[in-house]
């Protein structure tokens, strides 16, 4: 929807020789409804700051060794990562619990995040921010001194 200024419509008003009554009350009405507006905009909450939390699907324990797949999750910043599992667990089993759970059950953590709304997950403070499984690399975090070769 287009945003005008009152001062343009009181122009446009007065531009079709309306009556200055109807004119003052037509104002007053749009000034009423712009300062509710901004009312309920100063209102909102201030956004929950987040943390970002890598669960690496890791079955065999082979970590090092082998290419490893895992999701991008957020929790709020205070939570402690430990609960996690715990929480994808909460939202699945609500989610389960439904009647769309009941005829196609996430039974593992990567049906979950790929078929379990989001709002199931709000509900419990974790936002998945991949569906699909990412790779997870390794480093040994240490830069090289040498300058890297063109190829």
């Amino acid at each position: 929807m287009a945003k005008i200024d009152v001062a343009k419509v009181a122009d446009i008003l007065r531009q079709n020789e309306l009556e200055p009554a109807v004119m003052r009350r037509i104002i007053e009405q749009i000034n009423k409804v712009t300062e509710d507006a901004t009312v309920g905009d100063e209102e909102k909450p201030p956004s929950q700051k987040k943390q970002f939390v890598i669960l690496v699907s890791d079955p065999e324990g082979q970590m090092p060794e082998q290419e490893l797949a895992g999701w991008v999750l957020q929790i709020p910043e205070e939570a402690s990562a430990l609960s996690l599992q715990e929480r994808v667990h909460k939202a699945t089993y609500d989610f389960n619990a439904s009647l769309r759970g009941r005829k196609l059950p996430a039974e593992t953590m990567g049906e979950a995040f790929e078929c379990v709304p989001a709002k199931n997950f709000k509900e419990v403070e974790v936002w998945v921010k991949t569906k699909t499984p990412v790779l997870v690399l390794t480093t040994d975090n240490k830069i090289p001194k040498d300058a890297p070769t063109k190829e």
